[in-house]
């Protein structure tokens, strides 16, 4: 039987448009969205919907990698993270439209909804594993199978809020598709984030000093910084914990099996430590 649109696609459909037209609206059919010429996108049984369209993107998280995402987050270790990203997001607006870029399982993105219960959201992903979660993570959130490096299936100043988690970024479509007031919330991880890890664990991606300045310089052209917050603390862990802490991570790709079953070489206790930036557009 086809899928039927998921009640927070009601709420966000007009936010979309065909990204083969890039102009045209999409409207609900039998388990698809299409547009006035006939271009078709499918409604996933898991919620969400699939818009990617030619050469498929060139990475996204696998169904091991997700799962220990979940496990991880429902600790709530990285539950200061999230606060941040929903108070800097509610600090530009009680309500309107939050497009999550790179949304992972939707985890700061219900953050964000929770906070603002007047609020809709939309997250984008490439991963299809993590779609499914993203899909559930909240009854206001819809989801969508897309490359952040494309421009995006939305229309243009449609958003309230952008929000950027540990995730890819496309300065020109963040700003295209926010509002002249709306925010771009970027959370990135400092050099000292999860050090201790690191510092056992040599295959662990670590953070390139110049990145921060790569950052500023790639944003500065369309943004401007409003805020930042420095949130760091110490989390203690648990072996499996931290064994998810590792595998959730793009640095599960460098390890070996054994690598991710053995916890005895994993610290009990990290540093967590992030920068979270509110932009305002130029």
């Amino acid at each position: 039987m086809p899928v039927s649109l998921p009640s927070a696609f009601e709420l966000s459909l007009d936010l979309l448009r065909c990204p083969t037209c890039r102009t045209r609206r999409l409207h609900p059919g039998r388990g698809s969205l299409r547009c006035q010429v006939g271009h078709t996108f499918d409604i996933a049984r898991h919620g969400y919907v699939g818009m990617l369209t030619g050469t498929g993107a060139t990475s996204g998280d696998d169904a091991a990698m997700v799962q220990a995402r979940n496990r991880f987050l429902s600790t709530g270790t990285y539950a200061p993270i999230r606060n941040v990203g929903a108070y800097l997001a509610a600090d530009a607006s009680e309500q309107g439209t939050v497009v999550d870029v790179g949304c992972g399982t939707g985890y700061y993105l219900a953050g964000v909804l929770d906070r603002l219960p007047g609020a809709r959201g939309l997250g984008l992903d490439t991963s299809v594993c993590a779609l499914r979660s993203a899909a559930r993570a909240h009854e206001r959130a819809a989801a969508v199978a897309w490359d952040v490096f494309r421009p995006f299936p939305l229309a243009d100043g449609v958003a309230d809020v952008v929000l950027d988690v540990f995730a890819p970024r496309n300065p020109a479509e963040f700003h295209r598709v926010l509002r002249p007031t709306g925010r771009l919330i970027v959370v990135r991880p400092t050099g000292r984030h999860l050090a201790e890890i690191c510092d056992r664990l040599p295959a662990m991606v670590t953070i390139d000093p110049a990145k921060e300045k790569r950052l500023h310089r790639a944003l500065e052209t369309f943004f401007e910084v409003a805020v930042t917050e420095l949130v760091e603390y110490p989390a203690t862990l648990t072996g499996l914990d931290a064994l998810n802490l590792v595998a959730m991570t793009p640095s599960a790709r460098h390890l070996s099996r054994a690598d991710l079953n053995d916890d005895s070489f994993l610290p009990d206790q990290v540093t967590v430590s992030v920068l979270a930036t509110a932009y305002q557009p130029r």
